[in-house]
């Protein structure tokens, strides 16, 4: 990463430079993250078919369920009521004066508009379609986008209840495949994992020569001060959790996750790192495959901890911007608007602005105000997603821990095979 941004700098000196860091530079980043995912959708078939035919009855399914939910619920309420302590502390919106306001908005206004579009999509929607878009008519059509992660979630859960409920005599070819395709997925991981210090090298790169100006980061800098106060704040409060329920220290569980968290941060999307987030979790923090292939996959999509503190740092500062004073009920429903959107964010890059038009809109503070914090949303969403990680990986273990799955972790290097007993 620092090599990479090193790189960049040194050549945004040259004339050339930008232009060959974007043409020679950058596709390397870009084949990285797709290596990703490639395997993501299979990665979930594979690892949550195996582990919901593993839980033996749909009673352990469901207490398995309600407690990753419910926890994830709470998780995602203290990160939205941390993020409006801090923006009204510190009211970073005051530090933005009237010329600043007008050129981020000349710039980024026709970026605000397209956002404006998506979101106004999602507005249109009815109050159940999360649920009618839960189920597709096509498993193939919906492994084809992996904006579709909770269709093929629904449907690798429904095929795993279906294998529950047959004789197991039947049932166990059927096993057999997917456990050794997800053998298969999981080696593809490390060997795409060779390749990681070339492809985040090349992410940085391209981010530093597509950055915009320095002045304009300079005057929202307070502002991104206060989104990293509350995300750093949010993963001490993931190792203050995982501390208090399963025993294991703060250090052991960032040690643990952190190159999860170094990818989050190089790709900006919790997809791309959930086959390294689930290869981190069972392998180095000793959280049972059975839960980790339920509750990562489900957390990559819906727990969104990282973006809904950002949404709720963004939303009161643009209404600080703007001269607005924003009364109490209104910053709870920013709670509730963040924490029921952060569910329907998908887990790629720049996902989470178009949900902060939903929660704008709902505070009544204006959707142009997007326009303000568009120069620093990237080097933000990097930051957030790798706080979604770990919440994700925290999660995990807390569900691990009540459902005693939670051992000591065995570590596998890329070029391991199993020996015979193993096999066997």
């Amino acid at each position: 990463m620092g090599a990479g941004i090193l790189f960049a700098l040194i050549l945004t000196n040259f004339e050339w430079g930008s232009q060959f860091v974007t043409d020679w530079i950058k596709p390397f980043g870009t084949i990285f993250i797709n290596a990703l995912k490639l395997i993501a959708v299979p990665l979930i078939l594979a690892s949550l078919i195996k582990g919901v035919s593993d839980l033996k009855d749909i009673s352990s399914l469901s207490k398995m369920g309600a407690r990753t939910l419910i926890t994830y619920l709470i998780t995602t309420v203290v990160a939205v009521s941390i993020g409006l302590v801090i923006v009204n502390v510190f009211k970073p919106g005051k530090t933005i004066d009237e010329d600043t306001r007008t050129e981020l908005t000349e710039n980024y206004g026709g970026e605000v508009e397209l956002t404006r579009q998506s979101a106004a999509k999602q507005k249109e929607s009815g109050p159940l379609q999360a649920l009618e878009d839960l189920v597709p008519d096509n498993i193939f059509g919906a492994a084809s986008d992996n904006g579709n992660m909770l269709q093929v979630i629904f449907f690798a859960v429904f095929f795993g209840i279906g294998m529950i409920l047959i004789p197991e005599k039947q049932a166990r070819p059927v096993k057999n495949f997917f456990d050794a395709l997800n053998e298969v997925i999981l080696k593809m991981i490390d060997l795409i994992m060779l390749a990681a210090p070339y492809g985040v090298f090349a992410l940085l790169a391209a981010l530093i020569v597509e950055a915009p100006s320095p002045d304009l980061f300079m005057a929202l800098l307070y502002y991104a001060g206060c989104v990293v106060l509350g995300l750093v704040l949010m993963i001490a409060f993931y190792a203050l959790i995982v501390w208090v329920f399963t025993k294991k220290s703060p250090l052991f569980f960032i040690n643990g996750i952190s190159p999860a968290q170094l990818l989050g941060l190089s790709t900006s999307s919790s997809a791309a790192t959930l086959p390294v987030t689930m290869e981190r979790v069972e392998e180095h923090l000793g959280v049972d495959r059975q839960v980790s292939s339920f509750v990562l996959p489900i957390g990559a999509t819906i727990n969104m901890d990282g973006t809904s503190l950002y949404q709720a740092v963004a939303a009161v500062f643009i209404a600080q911007a703007f001269g607005m004073d924003l009364s109490l009920g209104v910053q709870l429903g920013i709670i509730a608007t963040a924490t029921l959107a952060s569910i329907g964010s998908a887990a790629v890059p720049g996902a989470g602005m178009v949900m902060l038009v939903i929660v704008l809109g709902q505070a009544g503070i204006p959707e142009a105000g997007l326009a303000l914090i568009f120069a620093i949303d990237r080097p933000l969403d990097m930051v957030r997603t790798s706080v979604n990680v770990t919440g994700d990986a925290a999660v995990s273990m807390l569900v691990a821990k009540s459902q005693d799955k939670l051992h000591e972790p065995h570590v596998k290097n890329w070029d391991d095979k199993y020996t015979k007993e193993e096999a066997k």
